[in-house]
């Protein structure tokens, strides 16, 4: 059972290793302390100590070697980069107004499958957001996203019908890692009716997960009808 005492330890072990790194005062290489060096140095059971470590090397911070004990990683190039988009300005660059739409919002404790699309073990309460975003009167894409609460609190008051939740949480938390994965699917059901295409319409569906140090912050499924986006990266060869 985690008590009020570990929760504040947790987060504490979790900015003060983050500060750390992000000031350069550990380098990358850096060994970080042992798990049993840290849990005496915070008073605290190795349990809380090795939640922290967990989460921090999720989040890119650190790389966890078996029986080598935990360091601060080196930046890694990537062979090609997804940038994190805002919809709006995609719609914009066709020279379309800009609309979306909230179908749906709803606060709960996480499920077996939000656990699955943030990658967290445990329980976790979460907002699930639907919401169309509209080229003109077109719809353009269906987002359909989980947002982690415990690590986002403040999203449990925000106003999504105003603004949707993609830029919202660029503003509002930084994130150290994201994953995107890229598939094509056939619409069906509500996926087919919000976007306003035939059963069967062949689309392209991005999803995207993010992490800070405080552990996932949001998955995310954006599904475009298959004729009304394309991706593009751009990379140059290796020297």
């Amino acid at each position: 059972m985690t008590t009020s005492k570990d929760a504040t330890l947790h987060q504490r072990i979790l900015s003060d290793i983050e500060g750390q790194i992000v000031s350069g005062a550990w380098p990358p290489g850096h060994r970080i302390p042992f798990e049993m060096d840290l849990a005496a140095q915070y008073d605290c059971s190795r349990m809380t100590v090795n939640k922290a470590l967990t989460q921090l090397a999720r989040a890119g911070l650190i790389e966890r070697r078996k029986r080598s004990g935990s360091f601060v990683t080196h930046p890694q190039a990537q062979s090609a980069v997804l940038e994190i988009h805002d919809i709006k300005s995609e719609v914009l660059s066709l020279n379309l107004p800009y609309s979306h739409k909230l179908i749906k919002l709803a606060e709960r404790r996480g499920r077996p499958e939000d656990a699955h699309r943030l990658q967290f073990v445990g329980s976790v309460s979460v907002i699930e957001i639907i919401c169309i975003h509209y080229a003109g009167p077109r719809p353009f894409c269906l987002e359909n996203r989980v947002i982690n609460l415990d690590a986002v609190p403040e999203a449990a008051k925000a106003d999504f019908e105003t603004l949707p939740p993609g830029p919202w949480l660029i503003d509002q938390v930084p994130w150290s890692t994201a994953e995107h994965q890229i598939r094509a699917v056939a619409a069906e059901g509500d996926a087919a009716a919000n976007l306003d295409v035939h059963k069967g319409t062949p689309c392209l569906m991005v999803e995207r997960r993010t992490w800070s140090s405080a552990g996932p912050i949001t998955h995310v499924r954006l599904t475009y009808p298959g004729d009304r986006h394309s991706l593009v990266a751009r990379f140059t060869p290796s020297s």
